[in-house]
């Protein structure tokens, strides 16, 4: 028998995380809850929509379990607040990892994990709680991602690395062998790190300026 799951949230990625359970997972999504403040329609994806406030009178945590589906907002911080808040009430956490990803950790993935297709998590990695991981990357051996991270899509984590709690890490970026970022760093789209990253860095990659030649004057395209 499937279990029975509530999803934090009303926007785009628990639109997708209704997807994802709903096609690839042993839950049945019954309902999703937000911050009485921000319930502003009844239903979302065809089901009832109810204020967190309320949600133990509702789907109580001896019978459902919470996924907390929001993105990177405040360096995670949001997520990571709801999610602890979640846990108070007494609920089990789920976490989705995708069928078509490549795990060979063991297991050792932590709660309200969101893990899309086509990752591959090399042995002896470690995920902490509440860490997404868009498609495409590679988290390799030995990694350690701490808790309430942020990987968007085709990352290259390589081996040995260690990532702080609450960082993000945009599209394409690289991180070489055995060094340490650390906690509430900013890692952007297409950044090479070749060393240690101190707590709060902003590590930006060059953008790709525009050429003088307008495409018009471009030959063979």
């Amino acid at each position: 028998m499937n279990k029975s799951l509530v999803i934090f949230g009303t926007g785009d990625i628990a639109q997708i995380a209704h997807f994802y359970f709903s096609t690839d997972s042993t839950y049945d999504v019954v309902a999703f809850t937000v911050n009485a403040e921000y319930l502003t329609e009844k239903t979302f994806c065809d089901l009832p929509v109810i204020a967190f406030e309320e949600i133990k009178r509702h789907y109580a945590p001896e019978q459902f379990d919470i996924f907390v589906a929001l993105s990177y907002s405040k360096l995670n911080a949001v997520r990571k607040e709801k999610y602890l808040a979640a846990k108070a009430l007494g609920y089990q956490i789920a976490s989705f990892i995708s069928s078509h990803a490549t795990v060979l950790n063991e297991g050792r993935i932590g709660e309200n994990c969101f893990i899309f297709e086509d990752n591959t998590i090399q042995p002896f990695v470690t995920i902490g709680n509440n860490v997404t991981l868009w498609s495409g990357n590679h988290i390799g051996h030995h990694s350690i991602i701490k808790d309430h991270c942020f990987i968007a899509s085709h990352v290259v984590v390589s081996g040995g690395v260690e990532i702080g709690e609450q960082c993000f890490i945009g599209v394409n970026a690289t991180l070489r062998d055995h060094i340490k970022i650390g906690e509430k760093c900013v890692i952007g789209a297409g950044a090479l790190l070749l060393a240690d990253a101190e707590p709060n860095g902003v590590y930006i990659g060059a953008a790709t300026e525009r050429s003088k030649v307008p495409s018009t004057r471009l030959r063979g395209i």
